[in-house]
């Protein structure tokens, strides 16, 4: 927990963290080897909430894991709906050559219903992912430009890893923006991924 400590102390840190957890369920988690419970997962991401209340949080997970039933997949979309990460991405699982799953597990999950249960996190997710964004309209966060695309400079929040995350989109009219500038951007919209502010 020293990390947290010392993000707690230096505003310098970005008040952002990637936690793979990638499943809840001890029967999918102890399949993974993964040496966690999803109690100690959920114990771990109240800590971290404790210490910094305004840090966005990022996960990924994997849907169709061997022996991942309807069961553990509904234990698993109920804890992302219950959690609500800020940043959330999902992949399917797949055997990868050399692997420990690999060599121990059979993948008899058909490819159509790992899809379907990645897509059906995804949208839990979106909906999460507008309702905290719509939050923050009225707000003013630092934002660095990234670069420019159409009639947009194109930036992003410390809350924001750069290619994987959200985005802040402001229009071309506030004009001199330099790309690796910080500014102060007040948001006026928002949509599921992205934010729209003006300097």
């Amino acid at each position: 927990m020293e990390i947290l400590d010392l993000m707690q102390r230096e505003r310098k840190i970005c008040r952002y963290l990637d936690v793979p957890i990638q499943h809840i369920s001890d029967k999918v988690l102890k399949n993974m080897r993964r040496n966690i419970t999803g109690k100690e997962t959920i114990s771990l991401i109240e800590t971290i909430r404790e210490k910094i209340p305004d840090i966005a949080l990022r996960t990924t997970l994997i849907a169709g894991h061997p022996g991942e039933t309807d069961k553990e997949f509904a234990q698993l979309a109920d804890f992302v709906e219950q959690t609500r990460f800020d940043r959330l991405g999902v992949f399917t699982y797949s055997h990868e050559e050399n692997t420990y799953a690999a060599q121990h597990y059979r993948d008899r999950i058909p490819q159509k219903v790992k899809q379907e249960r990645a897509n059906h996190i995804m949208e839990i997710q979106r909906c999460i992912s507008e309702e905290l964004n719509r939050r923050k309209i009225g707000k003013t966060y630092t934002v660095i430009i990234d670069r420019t695309e159409g009639e947009y400079y194109v930036g992003r929040t410390e809350y924001d890893s750069p290619e994987v995350d959200m985005e802040v989109l402001i229009p071309r009219s506030n004009a001199g923006l330099k790309t690796g500038n910080f500014y102060e951007a007040e948001i006026f919209d928002a949509k599921e991924y992205d934010l729209y502010g003006k300097i």
